[in-house]
């Protein structure tokens, strides 16, 4: 019989297949970007039903506070042609198709209960009341998986650096600054005094005004 943790599972797996249907099939991106956001936090809560909170917090935060937020302005911002993305759809719509079934293949393959059945996974451990899975996962990720975790850091940064160096690469489209330059400038090269002689100009009075009309 299901307990209520079971029930409330298969009712976020639910909607997260759902949500991720309409994320492929809704016409306007717009919602598809909060279609994918509801993915998001459904699949938070399912991390939630596995205990695993930092897991389901960094999800939330990371994922729907600030990479979904920037993309919800980039689509909103940016004038896109549906019509024009449409275009060749059912054209490559044969190979898509091929390739998800395939891919569903796999997934059926590897999940199928000759590796995943009730008798290969143990029970989960029963912790105390003051366990921390956060505690523990910083232990595990700075103890054992040091190296590989300063790797990623290595490749993150090498990324970022790459993205800097195209963004700033000197092309005949784009203004270039070097900053170097920007460091040894000096007064005389931004501000030049000149000398202008001064031009006054005559102010009639009144009285000079009349008489000239006389």
């Amino acid at each position: 019989m299901l307990n209520i943790q079971d029930i409330v599972f298969y009712i976020l797996a639910a909607i997260v297949l759902f949500a991720g249907l309409r994320v492929i099939t809704a016409r306007n991106p717009v919602h598809a970007a909060l279609y994918l956001v509801l993915a998001f936090f459904t699949a938070a809560g399912i991390w939630m039903l596995l205990e695993a909170e930092f897991l389901a917090i960094a999800l939330v935060l990371v994922y729907v506070g600030a990479v979904m937020v920037l993309f919800l302005f980039v689509v909103m911002m940016l004038d896109i042609n549906l019509d024009k993305l449409r275009e060749g759809f059912w054209d490559y719509a044969p190979l898509a198709g091929f390739v998800g079934i395939l891919m569903a293949a796999e997934m059926a393959m590897v999940l199928g209960s000759k590796h995943f059945g009730p008798e290969r996974v143990p029970a989960p451990p029963v912790h105390s009341a003051d366990y921390s899975n956060t505690a523990e996962l910083g232990r595990l990720l700075y103890t054992d998986y040091v190296y590989p975790f300063e790797l990623a850091a290595v490749v993150l940064l090498v990324a970022i650096v790459a993205a800097i160096a195209l963004t700033m690469r000197r092309r005949k489209d784009s203004k270039y600054i070097d900053p170097a330059q920007q460091v040894r400038v000096k007064r005389n090269d931004r501000l030049k005094i000149v000398s202008m002689p001064a031009e006054k100009e005559s102010v009639e009075t009144p009285a000079e005004s009349q008489g000239e009309q006389a």
